[in-house]
């Protein structure tokens, strides 16, 4: 079987940003749903089990460019109060269309924390290893829920 939409593919991949190895692992999901990357899932397109390919996925295609504007500086108090803000942290807040939000902090100044909105990958070119270990039908379960289920089903 090929990887074609609604089915459910299994990857083994590699991530390397300038050389250096980001991630790396076994990966299920459903294609043609959003579950990875664009650029990644327009490369594995019409492959089978075995295949095996490198791929360079540009920002435009992964985690877009950096928007600066996602920088900015909010107050101390906006944070959890049981919590010691330092840089590296990250936290979610509630963007725009109501969605989580993911931000990480760059720095603490007194009463004023600068965070950033982007993606920690935005604006980088994505280097993939990947080898296509399975591909199968997705059950009407996964297709009404969009993702893969495991073994035994799953319960939301």
């Amino acid at each position: 079987m090929k990887v074609t939409q609604d089915a459910v593919v299994s990857i083994r991949y590699t991530l390397t940003v300038d050389g250096q190895v980001l991630d790396q692992g076994d990966l299920d999901y459903l294609h043609g749903h959003g579950n990875i990357i664009q650029g990644l899932e327009e490369a594995l397109e019409g492959k089978q089990a075995g295949d095996s390919m490198s791929v360079v996925i540009p920002p435009e295609k992964a985690y877009g460019e950096r928007n600066e504007e996602g920088v900015m500086v909010v107050p101390l108090q906006a944070f959890p109060q049981d919590s010691e803000v330092q840089p590296g942290m990250q936290f979610y807040a509630e963007g725009q269309d109501g969605r989580p939000l993911p931000i990480t902090v760059l720095e603490v100044n007194g009463d004023e924390v600068t965070v950033d909105s982007n993606h920690p990958l935005a604006g980088e070119t994505l280097n993939f290893a990947v080898e296509v270990t399975g591909v199968r039908p997705a059950s009407q379960e996964e297709l009404d829920h969009g993702h893969v289920h495991g073994p035994g089903g799953h319960n939301h």
